[in-house]
């Protein structure tokens, strides 16, 4: 079976998203360490203009959006409970509001002087200005208008409420972890470990609920260049495709990118669609042809 690698960087929310995923699923996996902004030499060979983070690769199969990555994660460890696919309509209603809407509130709450101080000590502070004006020139381009100031944390604090009464067995949806805990949790995390918010103090079942998902760890997992990595994409041919699925553009050159925020579009051949995903071939000098992944919900297909 190919190796797992994700690409990633330690302060990315989504990033964690799937790290604890990869702890629970108990899959090995590679490492590779990416910046936190554009450019990103090693992702463009891969994935085109995707410019979001964590991106996963197997072999010369790539996988952007962390719901395309919870997917691969389920298929190789048998654990379907990490897919958005087939789940109740209670769970997908919680993890499409508490992606978006509510971690964008988490991200904004969170961001103050305290939290400004630790990425300049974990980096730079040139770097930390560059990631700013970053996030503020991707913010103008977003689709979603999130809350501000004191409605973000008045959001978030709603939501640790409401998640409080849904904590009546171990995880929020019964006595084992779903997709929705995961989805949960990197916005929490985010909030009370990277930025130290107590808002966990009148939520007890929250407070435990998070040390219970932590506990479950990143998994074994070792590092590895960005060379490496492509050159396993390199030497391999992506995964075979049975049918085209259903539509119209199928076999067409599309650009297909988010419709929230991070809207960069990437460009190939669409060879798979269906009403969970989309697939891309797309070719590369260094890498040679890859399959790229992305889910269906979220993101806009057209001609290129």
């Amino acid at each position: 079976m190919q190796e797992f690698t994700l690409y990633h960087y330690a302060m990315s929310p989504f990033s964690e998203k799937v790290r604890v995923m990869l702890g629970y699923a108990g899959l090995s996996w590679q490492s590779v360490i990416v910046r936190e902004m554009p450019p990103r030499p090693m992702l463009s060979a891969l994935a085109g203009g995707y410019r979001k983070v964590p991106v996963a690769q197997s072999g010369a199969d790539v996988f952007c959006d962390s719901r395309a990555i919870a997917d691969e994660i389920a298929r190789l460890s048998g654990k379907p409970e990490l897919s958005l696919a087939n789940q109740p309509q209670a769970v997908i209603d919680f993890v499409r509001t508490t992606d978006l809407e509510v971690f964008l509130a988490c991200v904004i709450a969170a961001s103050d002087g305290r939290l400004l101080r630790k990425l300049i000590r974990d980096t730079s502070l040139l770097n930390t200005l560059r990631f700013l004006n970053d996030r503020i020139t991707m913010g103008t381009r977003s689709r979603v208008k999130a809350v501000r100031g004191p409605q973000a944390k008045a959001k978030v604090m709603a939501h640790i409420e409401t998640m409080e009464s849904m904590l009546e067995k171990d995880f929020l949806f019964g006595d084992t972890p779903c997709i929705a805990d995961f989805s949960a949790y990197h916005g929490l995390w985010f909030v009370c470990d990277l930025a130290g918010k107590p808002w966990l103090r009148d939520t007890p079942k929250v407070a435990a609920w998070l040390e219970r998902m932590k506990a479950f760890g990143h998994g074994k997992h070792r590092e590895i260049t960005a060379d490496q990595a492509l050159d396993i994409a390199r030497n391999e041919t992506p995964r075979a495709i049975e049918s085209a699925g259903d539509n119209d553009l199928t076999g067409k050159n599309v650009e297909v990118a988010p419709d929230d925020y991070g809207r960069d579009p990437v460009a190939g051949r669409l060879v798979f669609a269906d009403e969970q995903t989309l697939i891309l071939e797309r070719s590369h000098a260094r890498v040679g042809q890859v399959h790229v992944h992305f889910p269906k919900q979220g993101y806009a297909i057209k001609p290129a």
